[in-house]
C-alpha cells in the first residue's frame, strides 16, 4: 500500500514559517487537572495562551428542576450533590431558606452545631483543595498529609450521621439525629492536633523554591476584573477585598464567634494558597469555640408540623405516630412567599434562592454556585500565560462542577 498523500495538509503544518504557530487545544472534559468534566477550548500561539473558553454543563444532574418534584424535606438529599465536596454547606444554605419562609427559630445547640460541622466541611474541602493543587504541581507529599486529616473529618461526619459524605445531617428544623456520645473527645482530639498539621503543610511549601516559581506571580486577575465578573470566596480576599458572608451578613450565630478574615494583596496562586491555609487556622479556631461554648438544650426546633418526632416519641404517643406518619407521606406545607438566603461556602459566596406557592412542595429552587460565577474569571486569569501555567492557575479556583452544573 501506498504512502497517503500529505500535500493537502502541507501548507496548514507549514504555516510557522511565514507567522505564528497557531492551534486550538481541548483541554477536558476529561482530564485530571480540570478537577471534573470541565472542557477548555485553548487557542494557543506556541505554549501562550491566546484565548480560553470554560465550556460546562457534562455532568446534566437538573438538580434544580428536580426540587420541584420532591417534598421540602427530600430536598436536603439533593443539596448534598451540588457542592460534593461540602454538603454540609449546602445543606445549611437551603434550610436556612425555608427555615425563613416557615419563620422558625433554631435553638441555641442546633445554631452552634451547624457552625461547627459546617467550619469541619470547610476543612474538608480546603484539604481536598491543598491536596489536589499540590499534586497537580508535582508535590506527591502534601497530598498524602492532607488526606489523612481529611480522613479524620470523615470518620467525624460518620459518627454523627452515619454517612462519611452525603450526610444530609442538617434538617430543616434543625438536626436529623441527636449528636452522638463521647463527640467532644473525637472533635477536640482532632482540632487541638491540626494547627501542627498546617504547619507541616506549610513547611512543605510556603518556602519552597520550586512551588514559589510555580505559583508566585501566576494566575493574576484585577480586583476590578473579579467584582465585575462577580468572582467571590478566597479569590476575591486574595485580591485584598475582605468580604465574607459570615461576617458582613452573619447566619446561625456567627457573630457569637471571634474569627478573622485572611486577605492578600497579590491576586495570584500564591496569594489563594495563603489565604486558604489561614483560612484553615481560623475554621479550627472556629470549631474550638463552638466545642467549647457548645450550648444546652434541644437539637430541634419546636415545630412538631415540620421536624419529626423522636423515635421513642412516635412508638409510644399516637400524636406523634400521626404527626410522623403525615410529614413522611405528605410533607409540611411551607407558606407562600419568596426568599434568598447566603452562605460563605469554601469556594466563595453561595446563595439559595427559594419560591414557595404555599404546598409542600417547592415552586421554584435557583442555586447561585460560587463555583459558576468564579469560573467566569478563568480567561482572564489564563490568557497571555503559558499552557504549563494553565494548571496551577485552575487548581487555584478551587471549583466543584457539581457546583456548577446544576
Amino acid at each position: 500500500m501506498s504512502d497517503p498523500d500529505l500535500s493537502a495538509v502541507a501548507p496548514a503544518a507549514n504555516e510557522t514559517q511565514t507567522g505564528p504557530r497557531r492551534m486550538t487545544l481541548n483541554m477536558g472534559p476529561q482530564h485530571p487537572s480540570t478537577h471534573g468534566v470541565l472542557r477548555l477550548l485553548l487557542e494557543l500561539d506556541g505554549e501562550t495562551v491566546l484565548s480560553a473558553q470554560p465550556d460546562i454543563g457534562y455532568l446534566h444532574t437538573g438538580i434544580e428542576k428536580e426540587f420541584e418534584q420532591k417534598f421540602y424535606q427530600q430536598g436536603v438529599t439533593l443539596t448534598d450533590r451540588i457542592d460534593y465536596l461540602a454538603p454540609l454547606s449546602n445543606n445549611l444554605c437551603y434550610c436556612l431558606a425555608v427555615e425563613k419562609l416557615l419563620q422558625l427559630e433554631m435553638p441555641p445547640k442546633a445554631q452552634w452545631m451547624r457552625v461547627m460541622l459546617t467550619e469541619l466541611t470547610r476543612l474538608n474541602s480546603h484539604l481536598v483543595w491543598l491536596g489536589t493543587h499540590a499534586i497537580d504541581i508535582g508535590a506527591m507529599s502534601v497530598f498524602l498529609y492532607c488526606f489523612r486529616e481529611r480522613e479524620e473529618i470523615l470518620r467525624i461526619f460518620e459518627m454523627f450521621s452515619g454517612q462519611r459524605m452525603m450526610t444530609s445531617y442538617f434538617r430543616i428544623g434543625g438536626l436529623a439525629l441527636a449528636p452522638p456520645r463521647g463527640w467532644q473527645q473525637r472533635v477536640k482530639k482532632f482540632i487541638d492536633i491540626f494547627p501542627s498539621r498546617v504547619d507541616e503543610y506549610e513547611s512543605l511549601l510556603t518556602n519552597n523554591q520550586i512551588w514559589m516559581g510555580r505559583t508566585q506571580g501566576i494566575g493574576y486577575m484585577s480586583l476590578e476584573d473579579m467584582l465585575d465578573l462577580g468572582v467571590t470566596g478566597p479569590m476575591l480576599r486574595a485580591g485584598g477585598m475582605p468580604v465574607d458572608a459570615r461576617k458582613q451578613q452573619p447566619y446561625s450565630s456567627y457573630e457569637k464567634f471571634d474569627f478573622e478574615i485572611p486577605t492578600r494583596a497579590e491576586s495570584d496562586v500564591f496569594a489563594r494558597y495563603q489565604v486558604r491555609v489561614e483560612e484553615m487556622r481560623q475554621s479550627a479556631r472556629i470549631v474550638k469555640q463552638a466545642m467549647e461554648g457548645m450550648p444546652e438544650g434541644p437539637y430541634t426546633a419546636d415545630a412538631p408540623k415540620v421536624v419529626l418526632p423522636e423515635r421513642e416519641k412516635m412508638k409510644t404517643q399516637m400524636e406523634s405516630l400521626i404527626y410522623h406518619f403525615k410529614i413522611v407521606t405528605e410533607g409540611f406545607r411551607v407558606p407562600e412567599g419568596e426568599v434568598y438566603q447566603v452562605i460563605e461556602s469554601p469556594r466563595g459566596e453561595l446563595g439559595y434562592y427559594v419560591v414557595s406557592d404555599g404546598t409542600s412542595k417547592p415552586y421554584r429552587v435557583h442555586i447561585h454556585g460560587p463555583s459558576f460565577a468564579n469560573l467566569q474569571g478563568l480567561p482572564r486569569m489564563i490568557e497571555g500565560s503559558l499552557i504549563a501555567d494553565v494548571i496551577a492557575s485552575l487548581g487555584s479556583m478551587d471549583f466543584v462542577l457539581g457546583d456548577s452544573d446544576r
